[in-house]
């Protein structure tokens, strides 16, 4: 038994280099930490060794009948257990899911969640390659590459092939994107932001641009850090954008505030709090939970020549997660309009608002 453990070790730390320079917090779950090198498709599996994991997928699709959508569809992991699993039905991880559908023609944004327990059989993320699933929603790589995601629920249903024009973009700097100026207060985080969608919406025909964003560490946000605002942007002149703001509790942007320029060749090009600017238009209030979002944004990263103005494409797209992550925040779909380097561009996108109805805590 003694030489199984110790075989069992040397295997353990022989795996290390693969995770970068990360290690242990006081949990044992792993901390982000400088260094780590991404590879693919085994980053675009599951990393049961951090504590939190999410595969993030936001689009816009225009049904044959031209009708206009906007979908989130997102699989949630979270570690209660850094221990080794004994056998496969020991609770080591939760899984939670949401989805959601903005229907831009009928005025109405409906969302679904799930909560589950990780087994082979409700819920769970292989690693080494992308395979996901919370019951009958899955996001899986097809034999030639492309990926496909499945979700139906209620008066709502999308099943669609994406095909990627660009490599992942990995957003920070030296392998982590940093959340608090404390060590291990970051993630890995990487997007793939063009992804050809064509498939179906609630059984029509469709076709649409669609994004991911896989991130996984084991930090929350730190006191004083109130939640935060994450835009996805989508131009016409094949070019994208991330940012994300760290909202302290006055309503500042954190100094680890951060974002990233994918140019049409693939190219990211790292972006920092100082470099963006980005102002309130409007504002709304929800009937529901009470909270007071912004409501459309002036965009800008003056250093790069980008001026745009994001609108939503409707007000109401909150969801409450009682049932899940019991997490209040505003996703929903926008249009973009405005000045690239001089010339004029149009886009699409999702914006992402927490911490507006109180502080967030991660579930």
């Amino acid at each position: 038994m003694r030489k199984a453990k110790r075989l069992l070790i040397a295997l353990l730390v022989a795996t290390l280099p693969m995770l970068g320079e990360d290690r242990a917090g006081k949990d044992g779950f792993l901390l982000a930490l400088p260094g780590y090198e991404f590879s693919f498709p085994r980053d675009h599996g599951s990393h049961d060794a951090y504590r939190t994991e999410w595969w993030y997928y936001t689009g816009q699709l225009t049904a044959e009948d031209g009708r206009r959508y906007g979908f989130e569809v997102t699989f949630f992991r979270v570690g209660l257990s850094a221990a080794p699993a004994e056998n496969r039905w020991d609770l080591r991880h939760v899984a939670l899911a949401h989805f959601a559908v903005t229907d831009v023609n009928g005025k109405d944004f409906r969302y679904y969640e799930k909560m589950n327990r990780s087994s082979p059989f409700t819920a769970q993320a292989a690693t080494g390659h992308l395979d996901v699933f919370n019951e009958g929603w899955r996001t899986t790589t097809a034999p030639d590459g492309s990926w496909r995601l499945i979700a139906a629920q209620g008066k709502d249903a999308i099943d669609l092939t994406l095909t990627t024009r660009k490599p992942p973009a990995i957003h920070g700097e030296n392998g982590i994107s940093v959340k608090a100026p404390v060590e291990g207060y970051a993630s890995h985080y990487y997007s793939m932001t063009r992804l050809e969608a064509t498939g179906t919406i609630n059984g029509k025909r469709c076709r649409g641009l669609v994004w991911m964003d896989h991130e996984f560490g084991s930090s929350a946000l730190r006191e004083g850090q109130q939640g935060w605002d994450w835009y996805s942007i989508q131009l016409d002149n094949e070019t994208e954008l991330m940012l994300y703001v760290i909202r302290r509790a006055g309503g500042s942007p954190d100094v680890t505030s951060s974002g990233s320029l994918i140019t049409s060749d693939g190219t990211v090009i790292p972006l920092k709090r100082d470099q963006m600017k980005i102002d309130v238009l409007s504002r709304w209030t929800s009937p529901r939970s009470k909270a007071t979002y912004p409501m459309g944004w002036r965009v800008a990263v003056p250093g790069l020549g980008v001026l745009l103005t994001l609108q939503p494409l409707l007000r109401d797209q909150e969801l409450i997660t009682r049932g899940s992550t019991g997490v209040t925040y505003w996703e929903g779909a926008v249009d973009i309009a405005g000045q690239f380097d001089g010339s004029a561009v149009k886009g699409s996108g999702y914006v992402e608002m927490t911490g507006y109805d109180r502080a967030f805590r991660a579930p």
